[in-house]
């Protein structure tokens, strides 16, 4: 195929008078999917509508009612009830989403996803800008296995679709105001309104809270991991006739949060501080570096990001059976995150992340759905540009004694980084090194990274209906990639030491590097369904899946001293995936039991980098670890025990990890995967009673539990946490006919200690970093309803 006719055909395509695509919704989540669980709710994950029980793949789908039931208010807390999921939120611009023990989570511009994130059918999975508040769902989709047919080539190991809630007709809406402990607050709601023709919908939720990790700095005004998030949708449907569905949506989101509550294992923060992994879970003394508030953009820790999000869906049926749809979707985010790398009150490894970059996708496929036969055929295009910005802030005299003591060799000895105190002895060694002539030497640098990939495909897809039992599908994509990674660096000497304080970074005199390459794959599947009855089936798959080659671009010296461009080519990793299940929903009962097998080649981790003579540099390369295999097990169950009373519960095991093939032997053969456990269960029940005269009780608690997971790859067992179980209950009243609501909430009832995440930018440095977990949150909520 000629790649170049087939990037100039898929521009060409987004000029094409806009015919209507698949609108990406099922029932209305206010009225036919209420209700609805499991593997009776109607899903998209094939692009078209089928009860997830149809659906020859293994996909776990969530109603918006059934999270709001949970007490869910975030994807983390979503995926302690979806078996081989686990999403890490370690701020609202570094979330982790792992399936099945693999990890989504680099910053790099240059690097590609494994996990894709789609919102509204739109691909968002680029990690800084795929954060999305999870207010006024329809309904969340979690596909598991390489989906690339389906969802693209950022689907490697599965994907999670988000839907929001769409216009319909008439008028209706809702306001919901909330408090809790940590004087957390809500406001969120939505307006419906219009005919069957045009119809739209407004919906916005804002959420505060204050931190809770208090920082004892005088120079810090908010406490740790503080919450302050709006977020905006606007929707309109437009159905001139019923063969004809345009879908317009405008998305807002911005985060206003206080620091990330790095805090050291190595130095205390006070007096009595408990040390190690433990200081996670007492006060913090981060004081950031106000004297480098100039290079930093700001001399307070935290985030400020925005995303703005407009998504453009049409649907239109035409013929016999005849479908065309297109998707089409604009994003754009901006975030800078001020944090403290080292996690102590010394300003040694004070750091931003200034992330930035738009996304623009358009889809268009047409789709027959006959007696015998159902097929698709389409194009794909997907370009990004990004970038990612790290100044970094410090004070010499102060950074050279820490970095040296922590090393056992101290520049001035006798003098620690940070006393039992939590004070800054390190403070006063460039008084000592210069004599007095100075007290404080600032110092910055910063580098950046940056990326330009474009992706083209082609897909196609038949399913045969053999008989009333048998159907058979296979399908393919095609994908020619453009990736382009650009590098600069302006790394100043040292007035101290003569030379860059990071050992191993190198400046670019002002210079942009720039490598570029082209790369094309093609990604089958092949599904079987046999259906034993209509409410019971099996079904088998076989799938490829593809992480993108990195064009991985940095500095480096020549022979005789020069600076040079360094790019290096990591290759792709590839997934084949073999899995097979059963899945019911027959009568009261409903769930899925299915095995997975993955065999991973080239499969990519990201490690810390040291110069030529072993000294951290604190970035961080992507490398192949050679080949890694996984083996699962998950499971999902649903009784109705009566029509107000539901049982529910899942499993998921994973035996997997990088294959004993000495690829980097001894410290990556064998390890598991980063943010893997063993085991992940969860259970609860559901009750829905109505007392008459319009008024209902409901409940909903629930336990979830995860095994050991290790922060980083190669394992260490101090960087890790062991197995966490939570408890969770929502429960209130409502009146007058459900206009009314009064609901409670709670989370992690009984206060468990935890770590969220461990090793971080610090850990680069030899001083890893930990990170604690939501603690007890409680509250109450007030809803009201108008409307038809």
């Amino acid at each position: 195929m000629n790649t170049s006719l087939l990037r100039g055909a898929l521009l060409a395509s987004i000029a094409l008078p806009l015919t209507p695509a698949l609108a990406q919704s099922g029932p209305d989540s206010e009225s036919e999917e209420s209700g609805q669980s499991g593997n009776t709710i109607i899903v998209t994950a094939q692009k078209v509508e089928q009860r997830a029980l149809d659906v020859p793949i293994t996909i776990s789908a969530t109603s918006g009612e059934r999270i709001e039931e949970l007490g869910i208010t975030d994807l983390d807390e979503l995926s302690n009830y979806v078996p081989g999921l686990l999403i890490q939120e370690q701020s609202a611009n570094n979330p982790g989403v792992v399936i099945r023990g693999i990890t989504s989570d680099s910053g790099s511009s240059q690097q590609g996803p494994r996990v894709t994130l789609y919102y509204n059918g739109v691909d968002i999975s680029r990690s800084r800008g795929s954060y999305q508040a999870i207010y006024d769902l329809e309904r969340v989709e979690v596909i598991k296995g390489p989906q690339a047919t389906l969802f693209g080539t950022a689907s490697a190991v599965g994907a999670i679709s988000l839907v929001s809630a769409r216009p319909r007709e008439g008028f209706s809406g809702e306001i919901t105001g909330g408090y809790g402990n940590f004087d957390q607050t809500l406001l969120g709601g939505f307006i419906n309104a219009g005919s069957d023709v045009l119809a739209g919908r407004v919906a916005f939720e804002w959420r505060t809270r204050d931190g809770f990790v208090e920082n004892l700095n005088p120079n810090q005004e908010e406490e740790l991991y503080a919450q302050d998030q709006l977020g905006v949708r606007a929707s309109l449907r437009y159905t001139p006739t019923p063969d004809l569905t345009v879908d317009l949506i405008g998305t807002y989101d911005q985060q206003r949060n206080g620091g990330t509550p790095f805090l050291s294992g190595t130095f205390p923060a006070f007096a009595g501080a408990p040390g190690g992994a433990d200081n996670a879970f007492e006060d913090a003394n981060l004081g950031g570096n106000p004297a480098g508030a100039a290079a930093l953009g700001d001399d307070q820790l935290g985030l400020n990001r925005e995303v703005y999000d407009l998504n453009l869906t049409a649907e239109y049926a035409f013929g016999d059976d005849w479908t065309f749809t297109t998707v089409n979707g604009y994003r754009e985010f901006d975030s800078r995150e001020v944090f403290d790398a080292d996690g102590s009150a010394a300003p040694f490894l004070e750091f931003t992340e200034i992330a930035d970059g738009w996304q623009i996708s358009h889809e268009g496929r047409f789709t027959y759905s006959g007696q015998q036969l159902r097929a698709s055929a389409g194009w794909n295009l997907f370009i990004e540009e990004g970038v990612q910005n790290v100044p970094f802030a410090t004070e010499e005299g102060t950074y050279l004694q820490c970095l040296t003591s922590l090393f056992g060799a101290p520049l001035i000895p006798g003098i620690p980084c940070v006393g039992p105190d939590g004070s800054v002895p390190a403070s006063a060694v460039t008084g000592l090194a210069t004599m007095g002539a100075v007290n404080a030497i600032p110092y910055s640098s910063v580098f950046e990274n940056q990326g330009r990939n474009e992706a083209y495909s082609v897909f196609a897809d038949i399913t045969w209906f053999v008989n009333d039992a048998l159907e058979l599908t296979a399908g393919a994509r095609f994908i020619d990639e453009y990736r382009r990674s650009g590098f600069f660096a302006d790394i100043p000497n040292s007035v101290l030491s003569g030379a860059p304080l990071i050992p191993g970074q190198i400046d670019t005199n002002g210079q942009t590097f720039i490598a570029d390459e082209s790369f094309q794959a093609v990604l089958p599947r092949f599904n079987a369904l046999y259906r034993i009855t209509d409410d019971v089936n099996v079904f088998a798959t076989i799938s490829q899946g593809r992480r993108s080659p990195v064009v991985q671009l940095n500095a480096a010296r020549d022979a005789v001293g020069n600076v040079i461009p360094n790019p290096n080519i990591i290759a792709e990793e590839t997934v084949w995936n073999y899995e097979g299940g059963l899945k019911f929903a027959t009568g009261a009962v409903s769930g899925s039991l299915g095995v997975y097998y993955q065999i991973y080649d080239d499969f990519q981790v990201s490690i810390a980098q040291v110069d030529a003579d072993g000294n951290p540099t604190g970035a961080f390369e992507t490398a192949s670890a050679g080949s890694a295999s996984n083996l699962g097990v998950e499971a999902e169950l649903a009784v109705d025990l009566t029509d107000w009373f539901q049982a529910f519960g899942n499993f998921g095991y994973i035996d997997g990890g990088i294959d004993e093939d000495g690829a980097f032997s001894p410290a990556f053969s064998g390890a598991r995967f980063r943010l893997q456990p063993e085991f992940q269960a969860s259970g609860g029940f559901s009750v829905n009673y109505e007392f008459g005269n319009g008024m209902r009780f409901f409940a909903t608690p629930s336990v979830t539990h995860r095994s050991r997971i290790f922060f980083e790859v190669p394992n260490n067992p101090l960087i890790s946490q062991d197995s966490v179980t939570l408890v969770n209950a929502r429960a209130g009243l409502s009146f007058a006919d459900e206009r009314y609501e009064i609901a409670g909430f709670i989370r992690n009832a009984f206060d468990e200690d935890y770590l969220l995440d461990a090793g971080n930018t610090g850990g680069a440095f030899g001083v890893p970093t930990f990170i604690p977990a939501e603690p007890r949150f409680y509250g109450i909520q007030l809803t009201a309803r108008f409307g038809d």
